[in-house]
């Protein structure tokens, strides 16, 4: 066993017959000798060095990762993402006291000697053997950029990190070998270029540039002398060194880089003095990371289009290579978000609900014939913090958003009537729309006829009876008429229509066919029916949503995105039927709160059960939006004598909350932009006290679920029955889906939906 000294490690002797074994095997290394298996210098101990020959012949350098800049649809930066902040840039965009301070303090031999200096390795092994430790490394410039490349390569993988840090002499043989190639392919320049900018100098920042722009708030060809040998001393110690918290320690240090860079005449002795002299002065810049630092409420947007880019084939056929492309950055994404829609809608979301509220909002809009999503917001901020959150109320569970959705209420009665109207009911078509009645039974679905097993629905008050046209009863939002309608067409012809639209339930799963689905009882996302209703304007052709305009690289490559694809849902005359129903509801039904003054508009309201959720859903032919307003969290939130936004409300209304945001929201998201009309169709007016059957005033028997009351302004504060169970046991729902009974079995309540 050999001997140690007193505290451990190894003798000064045995210290120096090491360093004189390496300088031994960097001449070995020069003269391209293959290492013995074994040998005097023990270099075969297991798992250390392999053969020199066996080490492969090319360095792979992996792309440095940088900081990717998401951009709106004017090219302006929303936010920044990295998983390591860097910005590459050229030797000439490197001031020269830079590059004359890092090579003083790190190499000053840099531009004499090869890939390996063997005068700095014999003088480190006298040095280390006099100090009795490792006072000085024996690396050159060269070999430290190669272990940089194999840090970064490792990424954030802890073991990978290990490997390519660990004190081993096999280490330092593959360095050895890997830095005669740089050298001879890359040449002394584009070495220090690379080794600048891959370099870690602490708070976050990787690179020369980033380091100039975090500690002086400048760029890196700006850097003075004082300033470049601060950061030149950082690279042996980021955090021994660091000068924001230790200016003391950093200025030591500062010093004798100055006083190295006097020694080798790379600065006066005059000028080192004087920076020496001259006080640290920085102008730090905070690292700024990840959609929380987006602009203008922007970060759910940001949130989304990373989403996209982790899911989305296009950027990679599997999970693992699209996180790749995107940790490694350097990416500048431009969206489809338009900054003054944008700003719109989070200035009426500030007007209307305010972040403390016990209720939140989220805000969509879309442009019809694109998919282009143009502003999404919400009330409570993209966050961690109090009243913040990183859920995205907008978007689908798969994409970030809760995990249910939210019921929408009698925003789902357009889709049942464009189902109508495509199967060939006419829009003058009347229903007696009696005040409550059991729903119809058997009613067709895709496989089975569902069968009541004595559910009720019923509408807001025992004065709104039929018969009701189509007209009337969207304007009005009568529950009766639909479930009528629903019962006679099939329930089969809606989910398809549905599926046509692109409307799937928040969490994924397949709608349900059961007859409530004319209430709006399922769980969507403000996306979803944004754009849904886009097809309306679009005069029935639906098309994907799209979120990304362009990507390029780095190095100016563009690469592929993902493309809206449009395809038609109905005919257009369905589409302009339904376009003259919407407009009624906007001009004289439950939206008036709603309307906008300046352009054609129409819209649908919607309320659930208990007030849990409120929405207004409307568009012009040139913007779609989906308003949304609810509890914010698991626990729901009757909006019932609840103040929002500063305004007490006795009772919420999809007209009376949601329209008006989305009345601000599109007002400032359009102005100045062109105003096209619709085209309608005519839709002759229901005499409604002809030919009325007065039996429809027949009321059904209740359920157990109690009577589910509540009424408002204009429509229906229920969708599926009273305050509990659920009206369809065979069917798992989420919490609020359906307002069912809270007796026994079927939930039997009457069922009501608000507008």
């Amino acid at each position: 066993m050999p001997k140690k000294r007193s505290g451990g490690g190894l003798t000064k002797a045995q210290q120096a017959a090491k360093f004189l074994g390496v300088a031994a095997l960097s001449g070995a290394v020069l003269a391209g000798i293959a290492l013995p298996a074994a040998g005097a210098l023990g270099l075969a101990a297991k798992g250390t060095v392999e053969g020199f020959d066996e080490i492969p012949a090319n360095l792979k350098t992996p792309p440095l990762s940088q900081r990717t800049t998401i951009l709106d649809a004017r090219s302006e930066p929303i936010a920044t993402v990295y998983s390591r902040d860097r910005t590459v840039v050229d030797l000439k965009d490197i001031s020269p006291y830079m590059q004359k301070a890092i090579v003083a303090i790190e190499d000053a031999r840099f531009y004499e000697h090869g890939a390996i200096d063997l005068k700095g390795v014999l003088r480190a092994a006298n040095r280390n053997a006099q100090s009795g430790g490792v006072s000085q490394g024996a690396s050159t410039l060269t070999q430290q950029y190669v272990k940089n490349v194999f840090v970064e390569e490792a990424g954030d993988d802890p073991t990978k990190v290990a490997q390519a840090t660990q004190q081993t002499l096999g280490r330092k043989v593959r360095e050895l070998k890997y830095a005669i190639q740089v050298e001879e392919e890359l040449g002394k320049k584009k070495i220090l270029e690379n080794y600048l900018n891959i370099t870690f100098f602490g708070q976050q920042a990787y690179g020369i540039e980033s380091a100039s722009k975090r500690y002086f708030s400048k760029s890196a060809k700006d850097l003075k002398l004082e300033e470049a040998a601060l950061l030149a001393g950082i690279v042996q110690s980021p955090s021994r060194y660091d000068p924001v918290n230790d200016a003391e320690e950093a200025t030591k240090r500062r010093n004798i880089v100055l006083q190295r860079m006097a020694d080798v005449r790379d600065a006066s002795q005059a000028e080192a003095d004087r920076a020496k002299a001259t006080p640290i002065k920085l102008n730090v810049s905070r690292p700024k990371n990840g959609c929380i630092t987006a602009v203008t409420g922007a970060g759910f947007f940001c949130d989304y289009v990373r989403e996209v880019f982790l899911s989305d084939p296009v950027f990679g056929k599997t999970k693992e290579d699209r996180a790749k492309v995107w940790n490694q950055g350097g990416l500048k994404i431009r969206t489809t978000l338009d900054p003054q829609a944008q700003e719109s809608v989070q200035a009426s979301i500030k007007d209307h609900v305010y972040q403390s509220d016990k209720i939140a909002t989220a805000v969509t809009l879309v442009e019809p014939g694109t998919g282009k999503v143009v502003a999404m917001g919400q009330s409570r901020p993209y966050g961690f913090k109090s009243n913040e959150t990183t859920i995205n109320f907008s978007a689908n569970k798969s994409m970030g958003g809760s995990a249910y959705g939210f019921p929408t209420g009698s925003t789902f009665k357009p889709f049942v009537a464009a189902a109508a109207i495509e199967q060939g009911i006419p829009a003058t078509k009347t229903y007696s729309a009696p005040y409550d009645m059991p729903y119809p039974s058997p009613v067709q679905t895709c496989d089975k006829p569902w069968v009541n097993t004595g559910d009720t629905v019923e509408n807001e008050n025992e004065a709104e009876v039929g018969p009701y046209a189509m007209k009337e009863a969207m304007a009005k939002s009568v529950n009766t008429y639909f479930v009528q309608m629903i019962s006679e067409i099939g329930i089969c012809p809606v989910t398809q229509m549905a599926s046509k639209l692109g409307v799937i339930q928040a969490d994924g799963q397949k709608l349900k066919e059961v007859p409530a689905i004319s209430l709006g009882t399922e769980g969507m996302s403000p996306l979803t029916m944004a754009n849904a209703y886009a097809t309306f304007a679009n005069r029935g052709t639906y098309c994907t949503p799209v979120f990304i305009e362009s990507v390029r690289t780095a190095q100016g490559k563009s690469l592929p995105v993902p493309k809206s694809t449009c395809s038609r849902a109905m005919s257009e005359r369905t589409a302009d039927t339904i376009n003259t129903l919407l407009k009624g509801v906007v001009d004289s039904g439950t939206g008036q709160q709603a309307g906008l003054t300046s352009r054609d508009n129409a819209g649908k309201t919607g309320t659930t059960d208990g007030r849990h959720n409120a929405w207004f859903v409307g568009y012009t032919p040139n913007m779609a939006g989906a308003v949304w307003v609810g509890a914010a969290g698991a626990k729901q939130v009757p909006m019932e004598n609840i103040t929002i936004g500063g305004v007490y409300h006795d009772k919420v209304f999809g007209g009376q909350v949601p329209g008006p945001i989305w009345k601000d929201a599109m007002s400032g998201a359009l102005d100045g932009k062109p105003a096209p009309g619709f085209n309608t169709v005519h839709i002759p007016e229901h005499d409604k006290d002809k030919g009325r059957d007065k039996g429809d005033r027949d009321r059904g028997e209740d359920g157990d679920g109690g009577d589910g009351d509540g009424d408002h302004e204009d429509g229906k504060p229920g969708d599926g029955g009273g305050d509990g169970g659920n009206p369809w046991p065979d069917i798992s729902l989420p919490p609020d889906l359906i307002g069912g009974g809270n007796g026994n079995g079927n939930g039997g309540g009457r069922g009501r939906n608000g507008p």
